[in-house]
């Protein structure tokens, strides 16, 4: 049985729930988002696995996941790159954000929720138990699609890719001031 970190609105720790109740309950827990981008400046994306206990067959960003308690964040999203798509880069901490969304099998997802960024051009090897797809697309490609497409993407994914990309801009702005 997985658990989940609980926490406030300033992410201090509050307790330890069931995954599974955590969703159903709809309880602020610790999350992590892992945006990965390759020379070209495309995003990786997954399509979800189809029997992920929600969210199944959608896009997201790179990989997502919790901490188990006791789990240093950074870590925590070092391992599941690894486990989820086969390889490990150097992450970045960008940003972080609280939501709460609704989902299709009556879960909510309401998250603190930590975005590392990273950089890789090399070999993706997903867990197919984990991803069924992925592809890097460009932001001008993932505008388009999730204009035409929104229910193809993950809930949070909506929220989050904004965020990474005014982060991104922020942080090129100040390089090449």
């Amino acid at each position: 049985m997985e658990h989940v970190i609980l926490v406030d609105e300033s992410d201090l720790e509050t307790g330890v729930a069931e995954k599974i109740a955590a969703h159903r309950d709809g309880l602020l827990h610790r999350a992590f988002s892992v945006f990965i981008f390759n020379s070209d400046g495309e995003l990786l994306l997954q399509q979800r696995a189809k029997d992920k206990y929600h969210s199944g067959g959608l896009w997201t960003n790179t990989c997502c996941s919790h901490p188990r308690p006791a789990e240093d964040i950074a870590a925590a999203a070092e391992r599941r790159l690894q486990e989820e798509m086969g390889f490990t880069v150097p992450l970045e901490k960008a940003l972080d954000f609280i939501y709460k969304a609704p989902l299709a099998n009556g879960l909510t997802e309401y998250e603190y929720d930590h975005v590392f960024i990273g950089y890789y051009d090399g070999e993706i090897m997903p867990d197919i138990s984990e991803v069924m797809d992925h592809d890097f697309l460009s932001f001008e490609m993932l505008d388009v699609l999730m204009k035409k497409e929104p229910s193809s993407f993950t809930a949070w994914f909506h929220i989050a890719l904004p965020l990474v990309r005014s982060w991104l801009e922020r942080r090129n702005e100040q390089m090449t001031a």
